[in-house]
């Protein structure tokens, strides 16, 4: 099956415990001098990775890894790390961490 036929159905967006406490952990920062702010980022990431269940490709293949299923977002100066299951029709996320940090993955 190619990339095109996968991407024609709905996939659906499961997240990690791993992926759920960076994006807490990065919005409680946030939260510290501008709350608003931080709310508006939670929204914002959770926008961008809905976007997955029709485009499950639009994220590029993670540099440190280079696995097609391997796949990363980019927001701001954050990266969503996802991993692509086409066969089960899924897609995890594994974390969200700052892009200035090593990655390193669960």
């Amino acid at each position: 099956m190619d990339q095109s036929s996968q991407a024609a159905k709905e996939y659906e967006i499961e997240w990690t415990k791993t992926a759920q406490r960076s994006l807490s952990e990065i919005v409680q920062y946030i939260a510290q001098d501008k709350p608003a702010a931080a709310e508006n980022f939670r929204q914002k990431v959770f926008q961008k990775v809905g976007l997955l269940k029709q485009s499950p490709y639009l994220g590029r293949i993670v540099p440190e890894f280079d696995s097609p299923t391997r796949r990363e977002l980019l927001y701001g100066n954050y990266r969503i790390v996802y991993r692509l299951r086409p066969r089960l029709g899924k897609i995890q996320i594994i974390v969200v961490w700052h892009g200035k940090r090593l990655l390193r993955l669960p």
